[in-house]
């Protein structure tokens, strides 16, 4: 009888098992790109890849290198530069990231300023962080237009685009405190530089 119960209990240790690893080996579909851009927005594109167990390097890697997709352009370079999942290069992982720029991802476009603003991965460079801000803050990124009012606020930039900037802010959307007012206040402190028609000029709304 123990002998019996001892075989039942193996039998369904055995299937309970099988069961599991069933599904931790299940296959993790490729990330669409609607996806894959909120994902980079709400910067966790990396987490998501390590979450996934690492499944879709190959794939990433492939809609990266051969069919040249942005958003995959971007991903693959911050694993490269990270050494998410993959042996880290961070030169190679630039080069990725942009190139995802040059096809105006705006969230490629964003880190890149960031990382030349604080010198993250390539030397610092604020007058070239506000180059790929400003195309940044262009395609609606937030994150991108405060900082570029940060630069701007710093004497980086040009006054010429300081309308524009202040246009962004003024159209902004955020239901997030704390952002909505560093929106106000580099809103102030942006008027302190402008003429008085330019920021009435900028004051209009975002379709105008």
């Amino acid at each position: 009888m123990k002998i019996l119960i001892s075989l039942l209990v193996f039998v369904g240790l055995a299937m309970y098992n099988q069961r599991v690893n069933s599904q931790e080996l299940q296959a993790v579909q490729i990330y669409s790109q609607d996806e894959l851009i909120r994902l980079i927005n709400n910067n966790q594109h990396l987490e998501r890849v390590v979450a996934d167990r690492c499944q879709l390097v190959q794939d990433i890697e492939a809609r990266a290198e051969v069919m040249q997709v942005p958003a995959y352009q971007f991903l693959w370079g911050d694993m490269l530069a990270w050494g998410v999942c993959v042996d880290k290069d961070p030169q190679l992982g630039v080069y990725f990231m942009r190139e995802a720029a040059d096809h105006g991802l705006a969230g490629a476009l964003e880190q890149l300023g960031r990382y030349y603003s604080q010198g993250v991965l390539v030397q610092e460079d604020r007058k070239r962080a506000v180059i790929f801000l400003r195309e940044a803050s262009a395609l609606g990124n937030l994150k991108a237009q405060l900082q570029l009012a940060e630069l701007f606020i710093d004497g980086y930039g040009s006054p010429y685009d300081f309308e524009d900037l202040y246009h962004w802010l003024y159209n902004a959307i955020t239901d997030d405190r704390p952002t909505h007012l560093k929106i106000a206040n580099y809103m102030a402190e942006l008027e302190a530089l402008m003429h008085p028609r330019a920021v009435r000029n900028a004051r209009k709304p975002r379709d105008s």
